[in-house]
C-alpha cells in the first residue's frame, strides 16, 4: 500500500465560514493539494456521497487523490482510500490506501500491524479544531514512527520544519486551510517549506 503525498488535506465544512466546502478545497488544489480527506460523517449518506463524488472530480481532476473518511460506500463514486478514524475496524477487502487516525505510540504500532499505508498522529500542537483530545504531543512523539506518519493538530508552516526534522514523511491540516482567508495560498505556503530541500 502507498502513503499520499507529503500534504493531506482533511475537510470540515463547519470551519470555513459559511463558504461552500467545495470551494475551498478548489482552492487547495489549485494551491497544491495532491491529496483531500473528506470527512462530513455527519451527513446522511446520499448527501454525502453527492458532496463526495463533487470533491472526487475536483482532486482527480488535478491527478490528486481523493481519500473518504470511513470509508464512502458509493459505486458512483471513485475513491482512491479510506481513512480510518482510531477505533474503525481494518477493512477486510482494502483499498490501495489505508490510513488511520491515531493519538499515541501504541496506536501507531497498531496501525503499522495491521498493514496501514499511513497514519496521522495528532494533536502534535494546540488546535482549535479538536481540543477535546488531549494536551499536545510535540513534534518529538513523531520520532521513529514504525509506518508514514503525518503530523495533524495546530501545523502551520512556521511549523512544518519541526514535524519533518521530528520524522514526519508530511503533514495533515484540517483548519489551517478551512479557516483561512485564501486557503490556496495557504497550501503553496505549506508545500514550499514542506518542499524546500528537506528529504521525503
Amino acid at each position: 500500500m502507498r502513503a499520499p503525498d507529503r500534504l493531506l488535506v482533511l475537510t470540515d465544512a463547519s470551519q470555513t465560514s459559511g463558504r461552500s466546502l467545495l470551494d475551498v478545497v478548489r482552492a487547495a488544489v489549485r494551491g497544491g493539494a495532491c491529496a483531500v480527506v473528506l470527512r462530513e460523517k455527519h451527513l446522511p449518506r446520499p448527501a454525502r456521497a453527492a458532496l463526495g463524488a463533487r470533491v472526487a472530480d475536483v482532486v482527480h481532476d488535478a491527478g490528486g487523490t481523493f481519500l473518504a473518511a470511513g470509508g464512502l460506500d458509493d459505486p458512483h463514486v471513485t475513491v482512491d482510500g479510506v481513512h480510518l478514524a482510531a477505533t474503525d475496524p481494518f477493512p477486510a477487502t482494502p483499498p490501495a490506501i489505508v490510513g488511520r487516525s491515531c493519538h499515541d505510540a501504541d496506536a501507531l504500532g497498531r496501525a503499522a500491524a495491521e498493514g496501514c499505508s499511513y497514519a496521522t498522529l495528532s494533536p502534535i500542537f494546540p488546535t482549535a479544531s479538536k481540543p477535546g483530545y488531549g494536551p499536545p504531543l510535540g513534534a518529538h512523539a513523531l520520532r521513529d514512527a514504525p509506518l508514514p506518519v503525518f503530523a495533524l493538530g495546530g501545523v502551520d508552516e512556521t511549523r512544518v520544519p519541526a514535524c519533518v526534522d521530528a520524522g514526519a514523511c508530511g503533514v495533515a491540516v484540517m483548519g489551517t486551510v478551512m479557516r483561512a482567508h485564501d486557503p490556496e495560498a495557504v497550501v503553496r505556503d505549506l508545500l514550499a517549506v514542506l518542499h524546500a530541500g528537506v528529504p521525503r
